[in-house]
């Protein structure tokens, strides 16, 4: 595959700008989707932020399996405070304004030895689009502070928003020029964090029911009642696709997507099979596993 080349306009602009904000902050907050944490951690960030302090929040815990959630937790926490949070319901929601002053600790203590008197803690908002942060910071402010979508790109210009000891900045997803990785590419689209014209959405399906085939099967045969599951590892659109085709079928027939001459309507089974991962009717996945190993127990939550 190819190297996606995706960077509009208003991407170029939120870079400079984020560039510009580092400088006026004392924390990062940076939220990854926790179906896929490694793939949408945008490393153009990670290179922006540096040392600053951070803390991470794993949003959409709600649709990813819970074990990796469990044991991504357990390995993003050796960079700093990890808080999974569903920002629908607010599960999670109260642990974040103590995970940023958790991230801070150093830099309160140094000011209190300098003299100097508290203030709220400036902290920038960071993530990919898509990735919930509007709805995060709607959830943290009890009310509709920022616009909220299902779609990519909401988000277009940056925002302070007052939260008792913490003052967030919120700005636009960010994400970087191009893909060289061919997977974290596939999985971004199979999570909704690029946009459908981007990536063909049957290639996309197709990538996504060769990886599910091999890592929630069960899941493809109750939801969708496939009888034979393509057994074959992704090696490209063409071989995927050949490997997939005989599935959508089935799907196409089982859902009523016939087209004309009365031939079944793969695209707009692929489509349906997308709409289904990306809302949790598939069941609650994780597109990026996790090194296995054994559990450890989860620490308490920060003090508030």
């Amino acid at each position: 595959m190819q190297s996606i080349h995706w960077f509009p306009g208003h991407m170029a602009k939120a870079r400079r700008e984020l560039t510009e904000s580092l400088k006026r902050v004392d924390t990062v907050l940076e939220l990854v989707d926790a179906r896929l944490p490694r793939a949408s951690s945008n490393p153009m960030l990670r290179d922006m932020i540096g040392r600053k302090p951070k803390a991470l929040v794993m949003t959409r815990c709600d649709l990813a399996d819970p074990v990796q959630t469990r044991r991504w937790e357990q390995q993003l926490r050796a960079d700093g405070p990890v808080v999974c949070v569903d920002a629908r319901t607010g599960s999670g929601i109260r642990d974040v304004l103590p995970a940023l002053e958790q991230a801070a600790a150093e830099k309160r203590q140094r000011d209190a030895a300098r003299g100097i008197r508290p203030r709220p803690l400036r902290t920038l908002v960071v993530g990919i689009p898509n990735v919930g942060k509007s709805s995060l910071i709607n959830r943290l402010a009890g009310r509709a502070a920022t616009k909220t979508g299902d779609r990519p790109g909401i988000t277009k210009t940056q925002q302070w928003i007052r939260l008792g000891n913490v003052e967030l900045l919120d700005t636009p997803g960010v994400l970087w020029p191009k893909f060289e990785d061919e997977t974290s590419a596939y999985i971004l689209a199979v999570s909704g964090a690029i946009k459908a014209e981007i990536l063909d959405p049957s290639v996309v399906c197709a990538y996504f029911l060769v990886w599910c085939a091999s890592h929630y099967p069960d899941a493809l045969r109750s939801r969708y009642g496939i009888t034979a599951l393509p057994d074959t590892t992704w090696t490209g659109p063409a071989e995927g696709w050949e490997a997939v085709e005989p599935v959508l079928a089935q799907i196409a027939q089982r859902r009523g997507l016939i087209g004309a001459g009365g031939k079944e309507d793969l695209e707009r089974a692929a489509q349906v099979v997308l709409r289904e991962v990306q809302t949790g009717v598939l069941g609650r996945m994780t597109f990026e596993w996790a090194e296995s190993g054994p559990l450890k127990p989860a620490p308490p939550a920060p003090a508030e």
